[in-house]
């Protein structure tokens, strides 16, 4: 399936009249019924190709596979729908690893700040040496990690009151960021006023000027509606963030064999061809959203990556990680950042 802005429109109708979660009903009561959750609305691609994922596995299970689909932080906030991973309350759970390091304090080190230049050095990267790392640090906290991890894209800052073109202009600013040291730390490097505010009260606070921006990629911001509370967008690409797909140990242990192996399968295919979706929707969405009225400027990444060396961010992350997890991080980079 292609994404396009039809489907796209098509998803949004779709989900104003859908029941909570995303359901395809087996002919007959499944042996196992799991839920997944995640922040991501209904339209966005991660939950298009979660939806043809899940009808794929309970025809490759014959049925006996039923996964519950709950968009949009329905089951709580990143922080808490975590808390019910772990317990077994929720089955799967997509989180971006920056937030997850609140559990597994290495998996955020793909989101060290200006790491990545583009999208060909992020993959060589998450599926190869450095995406492992992450993946035994989540294993080793006790969560199962698919293999593939998901796009989320790379960042970019909005703001109500002017463009953010240098470092400077980030003093004193008052920026929405996810629950994350990571980010709090990269923020707090440039001196402005980070606040930690899960996804799902992002727009109320942006609406009501508890924060003056907020930084994402640009499909979250187009499915958020984001332009309506927000005038400038500034393409700083600061970071690159990506969603794993986790799964409750003691629920994944209780699969047998045949259907780990279609649920993982599937799970992971879905991830490759919602990474095509998201570079589709990236080669448009700058025009989209000039369309609906965000202003945007460029932003040059050596300033602010000098900013961050100078403020002695790489330096503490280095230390924070350790030698081993930041040497994987800069081989796979190519470069050395501390």
């Amino acid at each position: 399936m292609t994404i396009t802005r039809r489907t796209i429109l098509l998803g949004a109708a779709a989900g104003a009249l859908a029941t909570p979660f995303i359901r395809v009903r087996p002919a007959m009561a499944a042996e196992f019924s799991y839920k997944l959750a995640n922040n991501q609305p209904l339209d966005h691609p991660s939950n298009v190709r979660l939806a043809e994922a899940q009808k794929a596995i309970l025809e490759a299970t014959g049925g006996r596979f039923d996964l519950q689909i709950f968009p949009s932080n329905q089951l709580g906030a990143d922080t808490d729908v975590l808390g019910q991973l772990r317990s077994g309350g929720v089955e799967f759970f997509q989180l971006s690893p920056i937030i997850l390091s609140t559990l597994v304090p290495n998996a955020s080190i793909n989101g060290v700040g200006f790491a990545f230049p583009d999208y060909d050095t992020v993959w060589k990267a998450m599926d190869g040496e450095l995406g492992a790392y992450e993946r035994s640090q989540i294993e080793g906290a006790g969560l199962v990690v698919m293999e593939k991890i998901w796009d989320n894209g790379f960042r970019q800052i909005t703001s109500s009151t002017k463009p953010i073109t240098t470092p400077a202009d980030l003093e004193g600013f008052k920026i929405r960021v996810p629950v994350s040291p990571l980010w709090t730390s990269m923020f707090t490097a440039f001196g402005s006023a980070p606040a930690s505010i899960n996804f799902a009260e992002v727009y109320t606070a942006l609406q009501t000027g508890i924060v003056d921006g907020q930084e994402n990629p640009l499909a979250i911001m187009k499915v958020a509606k984001l332009w309506e509370v927000q005038k400038y967008c500034s393409m700083t690409n600061h970071m690159w963030d990506g969603f794993w797909l986790l799964g409750n140990r003691r629920a994944w242990g209780a699969l047998p064999e045949d259907i780990q192996g279609a649920v993982a399968e599937n799970f992971n295919a879905a991830a490759l061809k919602q990474r095509e979706d998201i570079a589709q929707m990236n080669a448009s969405l700058k025009t989209d959203l000039e369309a609906q009225g965000f202003v945007f400027n460029d932003a040059d990444p050596k300033a602010f990556e000098d900013k961050l060396r100078e403020a002695g961010f790489y330096a503490e992350w280095k230390k924070t990680y350790g030698d081993e997890a930041w040497a994987i991080l800069e081989a796979a980079i190519g470069r050395t950042l501390a």
